[in-house]
Order: structure tokens, then sequence, then C-alpha cells
């Protein structure tokens, strides 16, 4: 396996380079592919069934090892699973074992198998930490509800009185679910505990980073300690911090190397969808959003779906000519694009558990135009650099017609959105010496000898990006 204690960030112009320049996909290891039917659950439901919040469905590691070639042939460079570890649902929320691989997605073999082989393609891969709570299995917690005050790990957790009881919920919880009870991290041996966890899976198996959930439910100092165990192993390590809101206040170098960027998911609904937001608004909202991320914007992870929101096709309506202006932006802007497993084939659903079904893999089911949107863009950010480096400098916002270019060493692009009713006769200036244009989805060409993009119409529901001829 490769080993990854001096691992060093690779060359580039932002802190960690690498999540500068992926694209990542985010795989829930229960409805992603099942590759071993063997380690399946009493009570496995038919791969397609309609999910249910406790419904298994025996999706596994050896299925996401099964699946990499797909998943690099479209263009992905970095998987994040949700968790792994061992626990009492199918979500895994709920750890039983922080130093165990369930076995009913492989065991630790085959995260082994399926590191190397991310690895070996040049590929990353980071995990969920689940450390604000845990499940009723994790043996601490067990042992305080049998040894209620006398329990040597009563202050791991936050109890009000013993015996420990779920109703009227004696012990804190997360959000209230008496099945994850609260981890009590202002205790030492609580904050060495996990720290312990961190530093085992980064060094044994060689973990890429962490995605760390609800982190804003845990001291800030906590974070600090946290990110100074895993990059003392690894100074490459990606740390993400789930954030819903504003993340500014976790980018100050001393905690995370990105948030989730729900906050911008929200700017692009309202563009897109609710049409709240006018081209000036969005163009307007978006940039102050990049500028509060500081230097770190480049390291956040940019997404327009994930297990916790309706599937984005289903947001949208179904209308994938939506859905192409989101990810056209999506995948042109600061910060590294996640692509939540099956969006990428217009899979349907509402939000948990509705948003969670089975992946989709005949052919026959996809939606071809949702399909090549992701193809052609992902490939667009590899092959540009502008994509991922350049500042977003506003070129055109007129109604809901927003034209912008980034640029960088030579390199730029141009995009023009308009999730609104079609527009004639735009003309966008293109700040640029160059000359011939193409545009990325008609591979129409177009000629600018005086430094002006003339539109004769620009489609209602439409995006367009032009890139250097």
């Amino acid at each position: 396996m490769r080993d990854l204690r001096q691992a060093r960030e690779s060359a580039g112009p932002f802190p960690l380079s690498w999540v500068a320049d992926a694209v990542f996909y985010q795989v829930f290891p229960d409805r992603f592919a099942n590759g071993n039917p063997n380690n399946d659950p009493p009570g496995t439901l038919p791969w397609g069934d309609v999910p249910t919040r406790e419904a298994f469905f025996g999706g596994d590691l050896e299925g996401v090892v099964e699946h990499l070639d797909y998943l690099q042939d479209l263009g992905i460079t970095a998987l994040y699973l949700n968790p792994v570890f061992a626990a009492g649902t199918n979500h895994r929320y709920d750890t039983w074992d922080y130093f165990s691989v369930d076995p009913i997605l492989g065991g630790m073999e085959a995260l082994e198998r399926l590191v190397i082989e991310v690895h070996r393609r040049g590929m990353r891969v980071i995990l969920d930490g689940v450390f604000n709570h845990c499940g009723e299995g994790f043996e601490p917690f067990v042992d305080l509800v049998e040894k209620g005050a006398d329990s040597a790990y009563r202050d791991w957790f936050i109890a009000r009185s013993f015996p420990i009881q779920r109703s009227p919920l004696t012990y804190m919880t997360c959000s209230g679910a008496p099945y994850l009870p609260k981890l009590n991290t202002a205790n030492s041996a609580v904050r060495e505990y996990i720290l312990k966890v961190a530093r085992h899976w980064t060094v044994e198996i060689g973990i890429d980073g962490w995605r760390l959930d609800v982190p804003y439910k845990i001291p800030r100092d906590f974070w600090a300690e946290f990110r100074e165990a895993v990059k003392s192993i690894n100074p490459s390590a990606y740390i993400v911090g789930e954030v819903w809101r504003e993340p500014a206040i976790w980018l100050r170098g001393d905690t995370f190397d990105g948030t989730t960027n729900y906050r911008l998911r929200e700017l692009l609904l309202d563009y897109c969808a609710a049409e709240i937001l006018d081209a000036e608004d969005f163009a307007f909202e978006t940039q102050q959003l990049v500028a509060s991320c500081g230097p770190l914007a480049a390291n956040m992870l940019n997404l327009v779906g994930s297990h916790d929101t309706p599937r984005i096709l289903t947001r949208l309506g179904g209308d994938a000519a939506r859905l192409r202006i989101a990810l056209t932006f999506l995948m042109t802007i600061p910060g590294a694009p996640l692509v939540f497993y099956g969006d990428e084939v217009g899979m349907l659903g509402d939000n948990d558990p509705d948003c969670r079904r089975p992946m989709l893999w005949s052919p026959e089911d996809w939606h071809p135009h949702v399909l090549d949107s992701h193809r052609r863009l992902i490939t667009l950010r590899r092959e540009h650099q502008a994509c991922r480096y350049g500042q977003i400098e506003s070129l055109v916002t007129f109604n809901g017609v927003y034209a912008y270019r980034r640029a960088w060493n030579g390199d730029e692009i141009i995009v023009v959105l308009n999730p609104r009713e079609s527009l004639a006769d735009l003309e966008v200036p293109t700040h640029s010496g160059r000359i011939e244009w193409q545009e990325l989805y008609s591979d129409a060409g177009l000629s600018t000898p005086d430094g002006v993009l003339r539109l004769p119409i620009v489609p209602a529901r439409s995006a367009q990006v032009f890139v250097p001829r």
C-alpha cells in the first residue's frame, strides 16, 4: 500500500492544489453497487426497490472497486465515501466501532483493496468521520447503559440522570435521535480517542483526508488539535467540514482546508430554479461568497446535491436545461466540484430516503443529456486551468443573463448563463486578445476581431461556454 506519511502537497498556486484540481464523487456505500452478495445482511432488498430509512440493499466496497473504471472514465479523480465503520444503520452515522470496517461492506480487507486500487489510478479517497456522536452499539455507551453512574465512561457522554433511558431522554443526542448519543468532546479522554482514530486510518490505510460530520457541534479548538494530528502524518490530507451556512469562520487555516459549500447550492437554486436572484444579484452574492473564503476558496467542496438533499434533477423539476446551467457554473468556479452518485445519469429522488435510491447501472435508464453535460464539463475543467485557478470577472449582467470570464496563465474561458427567457443580440466584451473562440456544447466557432462576442440569440434556459479555438 502506498505510504502517505511522507507525502507532500502537489505543486500549484493554492493550498492543497490536488483538491483544487480534483473532481469528487460521493459514494453512499449501501446504494452504489453490490460487489459481493455473500456479505449481504438478512432482509436485503432487491436492487432497485423503493428505499426506506431502515432498508439495506447490499452495496459494498467491492462494488466500488468494480466500478472504478467507470468513475475514471467519467473524469472523477477523488472519492468521498459516506461512513464505512461498523454501525447499526444503512447510513452508518451511528458508529459502533471506529476501528472496524463494517463486515457487510466487506471489512478491512475490502477497504484496503479499494484504497490500493484508487491510488493505483492516481485518484484519492477521503472518509466520513462522525465524531460528534456515536451509535447505541458503541462499547462505552453500552457500558454506560449497563452500569449507569458507576460506568468508567460516565464522562464520555452528557447525561442528566441515571439510569440511561430513551423516553424521556436522559442523555444528550444528535438532533434528538435516541440512537445517536452525543460524545462529550470536552473530556480529554474522548478527544484523545478521536485523535487516535484519525491517526489510525491516516497511517494504516493511507486515506487522503476526512469529511467531518456536523463539526459546528464540537468546539473549534478540538478541530485545531485534529488538524495537527492528521497533518503531522500527511500534510496533503484534505480536511473538509460539513457546513450548511457561512463558511468563513472555518477557513482561517487553523481548522479545515474547506467546507461543503451548501451556501453556494442555495444561491444556485435561487438563480436557476426559483428565480429569486437575477444575474446581478447572483454575481454579487457568489463573488462575495468566494471572497469570504479567501485563498481556501479553491479548496471548497462545491455541490448541488448530496445524501441530505433532494436529487438536483428532482429539485429542478426534471429540467435538464436548468441542470446544465447549474453544472456549468459549478464546474467553472473556484473549488472542487462534487458529484453525488447517480446525479451524472439523471437519477431522481426527493428528500431522504428517496434521494438514496440504488444506483442505476443500466444505460437505458440513464438521461443522455445529463450524462453528456457532466462529461463535457469535467473534461473542460481538466483541460483548462482557468476553470480551476482564474479569478471570476463579470462581463455582463442583464436580467437573467450572466456572462463572466476566468483567465489563468494565458488560458481563459467565457461563460454565458441564462435561466430565464431568451435574449436577442447580446454583446459580451471578451477583455481578451483572443479572436477565435469555440462554444463547448455546440462546437460552433465565433470570431471576435474587435474583442466582442456577438450572440444573435441567448436561448432561454441555456448555458454556453466559449474557449479559445
